[in-house]
């Protein structure tokens, strides 16, 4: 519910205003001057000021400036009974929404203060413009024919028309955010904002002002009142990425929004109610940070009410070919390149690499060769992938006992086939009965492990 503040002299007018806009669903506060208007405004957070321009100990234009100072984005209107063209542009230069002369039709200033609503909106989610401009809005679609992916795509479909928290797990690159634009997308708070922020990017200090707002003098240099990101993402979605990295004072700031629906600005005493949808995401175990004392146990669970875990690129190496065809029809649009397509052998390359990166990697790396491709094909130099040759699987750094196992299994059955293939002078018939599995089989090891004989 929209709050407005009414700053009239007359009484009538202020009962008038305040029934009018009660009527239409705003929540109401009323002042008979403008000092008394100003002490409202520093207590209580207010979407529209409508102001009379000539009032005691303090006239509508300095309102309007006051009000300014106190929240630049605040949409002010100026009425008056004494309009003259000047003090109308005055009152716009001053950052005035609009200029009503009275007497004004109600349905009119109804229009009005709709308008200047919608426009506040506007410019709280202006800081979000060149995030959501960095991207193609068809990019959001997830891609990918594995059963790991289709199940994940499962489990967003069912989650998203409910107001749950969700916790997106997987490794940097896995594509979290776009799982967590999906969830948003697919929700009933679609037409609401979407605010990601990253909590591993911003200092610490620094991290509570960006997520909750701060007062004018909160701290050294704060000349203003501040919106955070939870007041921006009113109505609609915010998602935490590498929620892990918050302080613990942080994490029960965070505890308490997400109890209560409520919290107070960096310096403020009032308490400002939020409704938002909360996405978090982790690249690591949450629950050994439990256990480090780093992250307390009683926000996890608040957090992980629909866990989601987001599978890496070498555990969906069937998805490559798709993610790689759509990232170069990106670039080539993007750069403005004539289409182009992938040779068998890099694709093959794309195939081998165990992707320690994941899809973002991947994306990378078709950017890049994007850029260095002059012709038609896309070829195996044009990707910066550091393997010696196509035949090698990279093991990325930790790897777990399991995955060396499984790499040593492959390389022992590719070293046997090719060995027995020599000795059979590439009879693959032979070769079958000697390694006693079905011709079919051969030829599915033939072709896992691109080997032409």
């Amino acid at each position: 519910m929209s709050s407005v503040l009414v700053i009239d002299d007359k009484e009538s007018v202020r009962q008038m205003l305040s029934k009018t806009l009660e009527s239409e669903g705003y929540e109401v506060d009323v002042a008979p001057d403008g000092m008394d208007g100003l002490r409202k405004a520093k207590e209580k957070r207010f979407d529209l000021v409508l102001t009379d321009l000539k009032l005691p100990r303090m006239d509508g234009l300095e309102v309007l400036s006051s009000m300014k100072e106190l929240d630049p984005d605040i949409a002010v209107i100026v009425m008056t009974a004494y309009g003259t063209i000047e003090t109308a542009v005055q009152a716009i230069k001053q950052g005035a929404f609009d200029y009503l002369a009275k007497p004004f039709d109600p349905d009119h200033l109804n229009f009005l203060i709709k308008r200047a609503l919608e426009n506040r909106r506007l410019l709280a989610e202006n800081v979000l413009l060149r995030e959501e401009l960095a991207h193609n809005m068809g990019y959001y679609e997830i891609i990918g024919k594995s059963q790991k992916i289709k199940e994940v795509s499962r489990l967003i479909k069912k989650v998203s028309p409910s107001d749950s928290t969700v916790l997106l797990l997987g490794e940097s690159g896995t594509g979290k955010e776009l799982f967590a634009r999906a969830i948003h997308s697919l929700s009933n708070r679609k037409d609401g904002p979407y605010v990601a922020i990253n909590c591993a990017a911003i200092p610490r200090e620094l991290l509570e002002n960006e997520l909750f707002g701060s007062e004018k003098g909160a701290y050294t240099g704060s000349v203003t009142r501040k919106m955070g990101k939870f007041e921006i993402a009113e109505g609609g979605t915010i998602f935490l990425d590498e929620v892990g990295d918050l302080d613990i004072a942080l994490q029960a700031k965070l505890l308490r929004v997400l109890q209560e629906k409520r919290f107070e600005r960096l310096g403020g005493t009032k308490t400002i109610s939020v409704d938002v949808r909360l996405i978090a995401a982790s690249n690591f175990d949450l629950k050994k940070a439990i256990e480090k004392k780093t992250f307390r146990e009683d926000l996890y669970y608040r957090l992980s009410v629909f866990p989601v875990s987001i599978p890496p690129l070498r555990e969906r190496r069937e998805d490559i070919p798709e993610l790689a065809n759509h990232f170069i029809n990106k670039y080539c649009h993007e750069m403005k390149k004539t289409p182009k397509n992938i040779s068998r052998e890099a694709m093959k390359l794309l195939e081998k690499y165990h992707w320690p990166g994941n899809v973002r990697e991947l994306e990378n790396t078709i950017e890049r060769a994007i850029i260095l491709c002059e012709g038609k094909k896309v070829l195996p130099e044009h990707l910066a992938i550091r393997i010696q040759n196509t035949n090698e699987i990279r093991l990325r750094e930790g790897a777990g006992l399991k995955e060396v196992a499984q790499h040593a299994q492959a390389e022992a059955e590719k070293a046997l086939i090719v060995r027995v293939l020599n000795e059979t002078r590439g009879n693959k018939r032979k070769t079958a009965e000697i390694l006693k599995i079905d011709y079919t089989t051969l030829f599915d090891k033939l072709k896992k492990y691109n080997i032409e004989y």
